[in-house]
């Protein structure tokens, strides 16, 4: 029993841990198995008229029992990220390591997917890369979108970093 809420504890940390809320908006089956890709808008939290689509493979019952890891979905994940209104940036940070804007587990405790956001000053370039961390056997799958700020002309509420 009490490993049971452990690993409810463990679960429910994991979907709270995004700083980003993700809306589904899309999904649909990819084989006769039941596999499917899911689509997913995720708006940064800290930047109004940006949103990024991610879509990520979930596996299928089927699937799971036919290739065992029950509890674990693969990090096969890609982004795209647009202007989709008035751009607003609030506080971020514009270091070379970026920040992590949303993060979402794709097994029982040591997989999970991350979306950081990177400043490009000399390009006047938010970039956005999608990653998986995976604990055990760490995984390169990665995936990156760009949204220019040069014809965007966003509002900084906090000023704008020097170039």
């Amino acid at each position: 029993m009490r490993g049971l809420l452990l690993a409810a504890c463990l679960i429910a940390a994991g979907l709270a841990s995004g700083a980003a809320r993700a809306d589904e908006v899309g999904s649909f089956s990819n084989d006769w198995t039941g596999n499917e890709l899911s689509v997913e808008a995720v708006p940064d939290p800290d930047i109004q008229g940006v949103t990024c689509h991610i879509v990520s493979f979930s596996r299928s019952v089927i699937d799971r029992l036919r290739k065992g890891n029950w509890f674990e979905d693969p990090s096969n994940t890609s982004i795209a990220c647009r202007q989709t209104g008035p751009i607003v940036i609030g506080k971020i940070d514009t270091s070379r390591h970026g920040e992590e804007v949303f993060s979402e587990r794709k097994s029982l405790i040591f997989k999970s997917i991350a979306v950081r956001r990177i400043y490009d000053r000399a390009n006047d370039t938010l970039i956005y890369v999608v990653y998986s961390r995976q604990v055990k056997d760490a995984s390169a799958k990665m995936a990156i979108s760009t949204v220019p700020l040069f014809s965007a002309n966003p509002t900084w509420t906090k000023g704008r970093p020097d170039r």
